[in-house]
């Protein structure tokens, strides 16, 4: 298993420099957004940002990522705020991983590898524990020889560590069967849910999906009464959480899931498909967003992409316009106006934080309930939940 790390050094924590590149055909304002979420990430993983840059290209430069003016920039910016720790917006080769580290003689780090950082640091179950070494490990196998030499002289801090041999080749050699043993640990593990989820299959089953950081969390404690850690931090929620509940005397299963993110690694999203194996077999979906982001549209499409290409985008979908407490007035009647207007799928403001809204939300989800567990009775017959707990729909 690749070893935890902390998140701090002894007299604090790392500084970071965040780098971003606007290429060409990509808006600056998008771009300034992507690099002002890397800043949320580092923050999450317990990095103070001290600097950050965004740089104009066609295009990548190969050897560096950015031009060598904005290497002597950032090297200039690395000793004015003795900075130890640099964080690029994308993803970066192993040669630039390599010459990067030699021209700016700190750390340097990718999107990806720090969002796998943070992922370790918030996995507890096995199965999240597992995924997170087996996309950690996916990761490290094509950048062995452009990030260290063997992998037991890794710098400590944030990033990613492993405890290899001296040749790369056997590094190689055993970060290969690590992948394979994973991959069969998993499968076992993805055999034994899909087990303990048939067994609940009597109930309908609601999972929360969205953005990281729009509240799913906490809606899910003001509905289940659950003491589901919530946090102002990015994927502050990791291990699907399930929980039964009962609304108006009617059960059901309510499940918090792995928030999603822009530019979220290919292959972690594939690692975590098992975690996301309750949302994929639900029957509602409530869509939480975060309505008082500035990009919100930007995020739910970031969000629709992934249940598409996860294939559970044709589930009942319940939109919910959270964080309606951090909105003016004149804000919520422009969204009940506009927002709500323009959508045929049901959708509702509410703040999960201070409770505008829920029970109006609690209503809704109520019907969509009873509408779901009439679909499963036989021959006209009443369904036995909703006849063992006398609840009486008023026509």
């Amino acid at each position: 298993m690749i070893e935890r790390q902390r998140i701090s050094k002894d007299d604090g924590p790392e500084r970071a420099i965040l780098v971003g590149v606007c290429t060409k055909g990509m808006d600056f304002e998008q771009a300034k957004e992507y690099l002002d979420e890397l800043a949320f990430l580092a923050e999450s993983a317990g990095a103070k940002t001290v600097r950050s840059f965004l740089q104009r290209l066609d295009k990548p430069v190969n050897a560096t990522y950015i031009g060598t003016g904005k290497v002597a920039e950032l090297k200039e910016a690395l000793e004015t705020h003795e900075a130890n720790l640099v964080i690029f917006d994308d993803d970066l080769s192993p040669s630039q991983i390599r010459n990067l580290d030699k021209e700016l003689g700190v750390k340097v780090l990718d999107r990806s590898s720090l969002i796998l950082y943070i992922f370790s640091e918030r996995a507890q179950t096995a199965q999240a524990r597992a995924q997170v070494d087996l996309a950690q490990y996916k990761y490290l196998l094509p950048r062995l020889a452009g990030m260290w030499t063997h992998l037991e002289r890794q710098k400590g801090g944030i990033g990613l560590k492993g405890a290899g041999e001296k040749e790369i080749e056997t590094d190689r050699r055993i970060i290969r069967n690590k992948i394979s043993q994973l991959q069969q640990d998993l499968i076992k593990i993805d055999r034994q849910d899909a087990q303990r989820r048939k067994n609940r299959s009597q109930f309908v089953r609601v999972a929360l999906v969205g953005y990281t950081n729009v509240g799913k969390s906490t809606l899910m404690n003001r509905l289940a009464k659950a003491d589901v850690q919530a946090e102002d931090k990015l994927f502050a929620t990791l291990d699907t959480t399930v929980r039964k509940v009962a609304l108006e005397g009617i059960p059901f299963l309510l499940s918090d899931t792995v928030g999603f993110i822009r530019k979220l690694p290919t292959h972690l999203v594939e690692s975590f498909k098992g975690t996301l194996a309750e949302a994929k077999e639900s029957d509602i979906l409530l869509h939480v967003v975060d309505i008082s982001h500035p990009n919100h549209q930007s995020q739910i499409d970031n969000v629709q992409e992934t249940l598409h290409s996860l294939d559970i985008e044709d589930r009942t979908v319940v939109t919910i316009l959270n964080k309606a407490d951090l909105l003016s007035e004149e804000e919520k009647g422009h969204i009940r106006e506009g927002w709500l207007a323009k959508h045929h799928h049901p959708a509702i403001l509410v703040s999960a934080g201070t409770g505008e809204g829920v029970d109006e939300f609690r209503n809704l989800l109520v019907d969509m309930l009873v509408k779901e567990y009439e679909s499963r009775a036989y021959d006209g017959q009443t369904h036995p939940f909703l006849e063992q707990h006398q609840y009486y729909r008023l026509e």
